[in-house]
């Protein structure tokens, strides 16, 4: 599952999170947003899911604002113990550079099949169409992370605020 996240780290040389097998065991999956300063700063966003943190990295940082469209390229899955990582990654390494925490909490499903019955993550990533309910100190409320057409890889999707109704 954490392939290729390990693949892009070399242990000996950044305090990273290798990663375990453990799982978590609330009932409420966590999220984690980290400000990343690295060669550019972003935002990385991370949802737990099925025992992995699925990663995007947002340039502009999580919208607050509907009007708002964000710029969401998914990474690679991070090992959950990445979600109380902070600190300095060696410059050179991959992502090389300071990441801090912006924000953290749980989060709900919130996406519908066409028959009414809820989605499950993996399948909802998989679909290219997200949708959730964030119960963070900075992020709150529903949002939708949907994978472009126009994406050849696959990897860039948009981050987007919903209007309650």
């Amino acid at each position: 599952m954490l392939k290729e996240y390990k693949t892009k780290r070399d242990f000996k040389k950044t305090s990273e999170p290798a990663g375990s097998s453990r799982k978590r065991s609330s009932a409420q999956p966590m999220f984690v947003v980290q400000e990343h300063h690295s060669s550019h700063l972003h935002y990385d966003v991370r949802l737990e899911i099925d025992g992995v943190l699925a990663s995007w990295a947002v340039p502009k940082g999580p919208p607050l604002d509907p009007a708002d469209k964000r710029l969401a390229v998914k990474t690679e899955d991070h090992p959950m113990e990445y979600g109380t990582f902070e600190g300095e990654i060696p410059k050179g390494e991959y992502g090389g550079g300071t990441v801090s925490m912006w924000d953290k909490g749980t989060y709900e499903n919130s996406k519908l099949k066409k028959d009414g019955i809820l989605m499950s993550m993996k399948s909802a990533v998989k679909a290219g169409h997200i949708e959730i309910i964030f119960f963070g100190k900075k992020l709150k409320g529903k949002y939708a992370f949907i994978r472009t057409a126009f994406s050849g890889e696959k990897k860039n999707w948009l981050m987007i605020k919903m209007k309650i109704t």
